[in-house]
């Protein structure tokens, strides 16, 4: 990845901190987006930095075409090109806080925000990724969604179905654009140590690991981070793999 361009959004936290380290570990130029001002996010950026390369950060709602557009203006006026994105930016089952829901307990404010940002960030961030990955005839991009996205969760509301739509997405954009070199794909992370969901979720309940582990999840423990990124960073480099769902879920989806 040597000089490469790699866009991250959500990338100041959890998974998509740990893919930008890797990635800037591996002499790319990471740019980084997320909702957080600067200021919140600084420690992040500078232990990205760390290790040697360029690091860009942009404050970013990816909900807004707006601000996506001018973003990833500003990000192509600077590098002249994306070589990979990570588009990982996404909340929790409400949007507010960690709070089961069905889907009749829902209010119309809370289905709109997680689709807002789960599904149509993800779209709007992939229509510019896209705009200049053709121009290049190249380019990857990883889309985070969930297992919760193949195997629906009583009670996580918007949460399964907004990142049903992410499965989906690197789909048909796999299908789109496969003529220009362009390789789509998406991650489905069951719970995973040390991301926000996961802690937003332990809070919320403190004997959730514990259920988990016993009852639903096959190989009965947590996912860990390095594993996830070595899936994000395993499908940034492959020539031949596209339109893919890679699940890191210790055996939920076969449950």
């Amino acid at each position: 990845m040597n000089g490469k361009v790699v866009v991250i959004t959500g990338g100041s936290t959890g998974i998509g901190k740990a893919v930008a380290i890797e990635c800037a570990k591996n002499q790319a130029n990471v740019v980084i987006l997320s909702i957080e001002d600067y200021e919140k996010a600084e420690g992040a950026v500078r232990e990205i930095e760390s290790y040697g390369r360029t690091v860009s950060y942009y404050k970013c709602d990816v909900s807004s075409e707006e601000n996506v557009s001018e973003v990833f203006t500003k990000i192509i006026s600077k590098y002249g090109r994306i070589d990979y994105a990570f588009n990982n930016a996404g909340i929790g089952p409400d949007g507010v806080r960690m709070q089961y829901k069905s889907l009749i307990e829902l209010s119309e404010g809370e289905w709109d925000k997680v689709l807002e940002v789960n599904m149509k960030g993800i779209w709007l961030c992939m229509k510019y990724e896209l705009m200049q990955m053709r121009k290049q005839k190249d380019g990857s991009i990883v889309n985070t969604a969930s297992i919760g996205g193949y195997k629906m969760a009583p009670g996580f509301g918007a949460y399964g179905p907004s990142k049903a739509g992410v499965i989906a997405l690197a789909e048909l954009a796999a299908l789109e654009n496969s003529e220009y070199n362009i390789k789509v794909n998406c991650i489905c992370p069951g719970p995973i140590k040390g991301t926000e969901l996961s802690k937003n979720s332990s809070s919320a309940n403190p004997d959730e690991e514990k259920i988990l582990c016993e009852h639903v999840i096959p190989l009965k423990k947590m996912g860990v981070l390095s594993e996830v990124v070595n899936s994000v960073m395993f499908l940034f480099e492959s020539t031949h793999t596209t339109g893919q769902k890679l699940f890191i879920d210790g055996g939920m989806h076969i449950k």
